[in-house]
């Protein structure tokens, strides 16, 4: 059965792009810890992180490095965390997520954004990849 991460790399699901190429997709979190908080995937469904070839998740990796410099310049924090839990979709997915403090990773403390404020964003951050 495909991950809800599948049915957004096929466009079943709508979902707030960041960057793309052939073998990885980064979008916004549509649940984020914080503003800007950003998962970056794989295109091909792989349940778990390590169960990836090497040079592919060395791919997702450099992938992912791009895509925090892009979220870096557009959203203030003291750095980018990076978490890889993937208990809730069974897809490897990376979180990007800017943190102004701990409890940002804590995946607890949820922001709300408007519609048009993912739209805004993801378009910001995405001319800065």
């Amino acid at each position: 059965m495909s991950s809800i991460f599948t049915k957004i790399v096929n466009g079943e699901i709508p979902c707030y792009k960041i960057a793309e190429d052939d073998k990885y997709l980064a979008f916004l979190d549509v649940n984020p810890n914080s503003k800007g908080h950003t998962l970056c995937i794989p295109k091909q469904e792989i349940n778990k992180i390590f169960d990836m070839e090497e040079e592919h998740y060395l791919g997702l990796m450099a992938f992912s490095r791009k895509v925090a410099i892009a979220l870096e310049k557009v959203v203030p924090c003291k750095r980018i965390g990076v978490a890889v839990v993937g208990l809730e979709v069974p897809h490897v997915h990376v979180h990007l997520i800017p943190l102004q403090d701990m409890e940002d990773m804590r995946f607890q403390r949820k922001t709300q954004l408007t519609p048009e404020a993912f739209s805004a964003l993801a378009t910001e951050i995405a001319s800065n990849f």
